[in-house]
C-alpha cells in the first residue's frame, strides 16, 4: 500500500509502506476511504514537536472493514466504519466512565499507525470503531469523517464548558475544532455563541453552524471585548480550541466566577498562575477528547441530516497529494483538507 510519512519539519513524502495485517486478534484491518489533515498534526510538521524517526501521519478516518482478528465481534468485514482517534476497548473503567482517549489499554491512532494512507490496522477494534446503519452516500463521507475526531473534540469542549440552554458560549480559535464546538454548542442549546475570529470565510461558517455574534479583538482586548458583551461578567461557558498560552489565559479571564472553561485545543507550552485560577473561580476541564464517548449519537445526527459538521472541509485532494494538503493547512489556505484515496 502507499501511505504518508513525516521525515521532518515541512517534509511530507507519500511512498510505499508494508500492508498492515493482523496482529492481535481484537484487530481489524480498514481500507480508507477519506481522510484528512488535522490542525495537530501541524505542530510536528512545523518542527514543533520532534521525533527522531519518519514517522506516520494522520488519525482522522472513515472506512469499510477488510478483515478482523477472531476475537472482534462487533464489526464485520464489509461494514462502513467510522473511528476515533485514539483506540479504546471500551469496556475497562475508564471507558465505562466516558473517557476512552484513556483507555487503560489504548493508545493514539497518530502515535504507531498512520491513517493518511490506503490501509490501516486498528487496534482494540470492537471498543474504537462504531459502524454506520448502512452504505453511506457519497455527500455524508465528510461528515462522517469529521466525526471521527474534530467534531467530537468541538462536542467534548461544549460538554466539558457545560454548555446548556439559555447560557451564553465563547469559542476562542476558528478552525475545524472550534467552528464544530460553535456548532455543538448550538446543538446543546446555548442562548448566545460568540465566535472569536478574524477571518472573514470562518466567521461566515461560524454564523452558519449557529454563532449569533464574532468577536475579533485577541488577548487582553478580545477579555475586555467578552466582557463588555456580557454585562461586565463574563461568559458562562468558554471553549478553548487552539492550545497556545495565550488562548487559555483569555478562556479563563473571559470566564465568569462559577463558569466553565471546557479546553481542547492541544496544550502547548502552556502554565497557570495558581493565583490567578485560585481567584477565577472556575471549573476547568477537557483535553484528549473521548470521541467515541459521542460517536454513536454524532453518527446518528449526521446520518439524518441534522448536522452538517461536513462544511469545515474546504479543500478536498487524492490522497497522494498529501504534502500540498499540509502546506495549504500550514498557510491558512485551507481550513482543512480532505483526502480521497
Amino acid at each position: 500500500m502507499r501511505g504518508t510519512l513525516l521525515y521532518g519539519p515541512r517534509d511530507v513524502r507519500f511512498e510505499e509502506r508494508e500492508d498492515p495485517k493482523i496482529i492481535e486478534p481484537t484487530d481489524a484491518i480498514i481500507r480508507i476511504v477519506a481522510t484528512c489533515v488535522c490542525g495537530s498534526d501541524l505542530w510536528p510538521y512545523r518542527g514543533l514537536e520532534p521525533f527522531s524517526q519518519p514517522q506516520p501521519m494522520g488519525h482522522e478516518y472513515v472506512g469499510v472493514v477488510e478483515d478482523v482478528g477472531s476475537e472482534v465481534k462487533n464489526i464485520k468485514a464489509g461494514d462502513f466504519v467510522v473511528g476515533s482517534f485514539a483506540t479504546s476497548d471500551n469496556t475497562c473503567e475508564i471507558c465505562r466512565a466516558g473517557y476512552q482517549s484513556r483507555c487503560v489499554h489504548g493508545e493514539f491512532v497518530s502515535q504507531t499507525i498512520g491513517t493518511q494512507a490506503e490501509l490501516a490496522r486498528i487496534p482494540l477494534a470492537d471498543g474504537t470503531l462504531v459502524a454506520t446503519p448502512g452504505r453511506p452516500d457519497e455527500n455524508l463521507i465528510p461528515s462522517l469523517l469529521a466525526a471521527s475526531d474534530v467534531l467530537g473534540t468541538g462536542w467534548f469542549g461544549a460538554v466539558a464548558a457545560d454548555v446548556g440552554p439559555g447560557k451564553t458560549v465563547v469559542v476562542i480559535g476558528d478552525g475545524a475544532v472550534g467552528l464544530l464546538a460553535v456548532l455543538a454548542s448550538k446543538q446543546l442549546g446555548a442562548e448566545r455563541i460568540i465566535a472569536m475570529s478574524r477571518h472573514p470565510k470562518r466567521q461566515e461558517l461560524a454564523r452558519e453552524f449557529g454563532a449569533t455574534e464574532i468577536v475579533t479583538e485577541r488577548g487582553d482586548a478580545g477579555v475586555e471585548k467578552i466582557k463588555e458583551l456580557t454585562d461586565g461578567l463574563g461568559a458562562h461557558s468558554v471553549i478553548e480550541a487552539v492550545g497556545t498560552q495565550e488562548a487559555m489565559l483569555q478562556a479563563i479571564r473571559s470566564t465568569r466566577p462559577g463558569g466553565s472553561v471546557g479546553y481542547v485545543g492541544v496544550s502547548h507550552d502552556v502554565k497557570l498562575d495558581g493565583d490567578e485560577l485560585f481567584f477565577s473561580e472556575i471549573h476547568l476541564h477537557g483535553g484528549p477528547a473521548p470521541v467515541r464517548r459521542f460517536l454513536p449519537d454524532l453518527i446518528d445526527r449526521i446520518w439524518k441530516r441534522q448536522i452538517n459538521p461536513g462544511k469545515v472541509f474546504d479543500m478536498q485532494l487524492p490522497l497522494a497529494q498529501v504534502a500540498e494538503a499540509y502546506r495549504a493547512m500550514d498557510e491558512r489556505r485551507a481550513i482543512k483538507a480532505l483526502l480521497w484515496p
